[in-house]
């Protein structure tokens, strides 16, 4: 299947590691779009949809316990199908710049790398389940797990995996951008917020073409 880089609309993807600053880069972003005069949705994944809520649920919740990786795995998928279909193909048919908080790229990291789940196979069933829609612009924001851990409290069931696991996260994340740099930034975390946003800034501005035709 073909990547689909669709030529409405534009569509962002934040991910990267926990405690990365992906909610405090994400207001800025969208401020800075929303002052432009741009129509901008921002969504999450798991979560974007009421079925999303329900799901996110269960694979964050310490009360769910262990699961299967592949159990895992389909849950996320199912969350992304969702959210596709019912959230971010029709606001970008609509025209407007969606912004996800996470997308494919977190489960072939988190349950592909981090799980050590078969990544041909892994990648298959994401890429099915979002018809093989591709972000314009994946922005990683990257950061050292021992400090991003340090950045919350009351961690969740992946936030509380070992140290090991969020390393493995984090190099798939950088390798996932190096082997497409034309669609990814990568920014570190030594910044301060607003130095990581102007960097943001100047790499989505190109992409704000397609919306100003």
């Amino acid at each position: 299947m073909d990547p689909l880089f669709t030529d409405t609309g534009v569509f962002l993807a934040l991910e990267g590691g926990e405690g990365a600053g992906k909610s405090t880069q994400a207001a800025l972003l969208v401020q800075w779009l929303e002052g432009l005069g741009h129509d901008v949705l921002l969504t999450r994944e798991p979560g974007g949809t009421d079925v999303g809520t329900i799901l996110r649920r269960i694979v964050l919740d310490n009360s769910t316990g262990e699961l299967s990786p592949r159990t895992e795995a389909l849950i996320y998928a199912a969350d992304k199908a969702e959210h596709v279909d019912r959230v971010v193909l029709p606001a970008l048919s609509a025209g407007s710049i969606v912004l996800t908080d996470r997308y494919v790229d977190s489960t072939l990291a988190y349950q592909g790398a981090g799980r050590d789940l078969d990544f041909a196979e892994l990648e298959s069933v994401a890429r099915w389940a979002t018809s093989n829609l591709r972000p314009h612009l994946t922005i990683v924001l990257d950061i050292d797990p021992t400090i991003g851990h340090a950045r919350f409290e009351g961690a969740d069931r992946m936030e509380s995996e070992p140290l090991e696991f969020h390393q493995r996260v984090r190099q798939h994340f950088l390798d996932l951008a190096a082997a497409d740099p034309a669609h990814y930034l990568v920014v570190t975390g030594g910044g301060t917020p607003e130095e990581i946003h102007r960097t943001i800034r100047e790499a989505v501005e190109p992409w704000l073409k397609q919306v100003d035709r």
